[in-house]
């Protein structure tokens, strides 16, 4: 019993971690700021990601292109610099319309937003 009681708060704290991390994320102006430049692309066949902007952070959840932007860049889960060329990006997207639209198109840029 004595072993719950110490090890329930650090189980709790690992598994809440995990099932709580969003896609909280920042815009900067300036490219030394950002985690990942991105490129918003014309058409979605160009994208690495589709990326549908929630309207509430619990819609976040995951790296499955939902993005919740924040006010503020010391809550924000990464911070993005959009680029004025592809050739600057490390991450193709694409804005889509609706929500089950939102994916990865190339799983090998995955790595970029966790």
């Amino acid at each position: 019993m004595f072993l719950i009681k110490i090890l329930l708060p650090f189980f709790i704290l690992f598994i809440g971690s995990n099932s709580t991390f969003a896609q909280k994320i920042f815009s900067v102006d300036y490219a030394s700021q950002a985690d990942v430049k991105v490129f918003v692309t014309k058409y979605s066949s160009q994208a690495d990601l589709l990326v549908f902007k929630v309207d509430y952070l619990s819609q976040a959840k995951g790296n499955d292109g939902k993005w919740y932007f924040v006010n503020n860049k010391n809550q924000a889960d990464k911070k993005i610099f959009y680029c004025k060329y592809v050739s600057q990006a490390d991450l193709k997207i694409h804005f889509v319309d609706y929500k089950s639209q939102a994916k990865w198109k190339k799983d090998e840029k995955k790595h970029l937003m966790f």
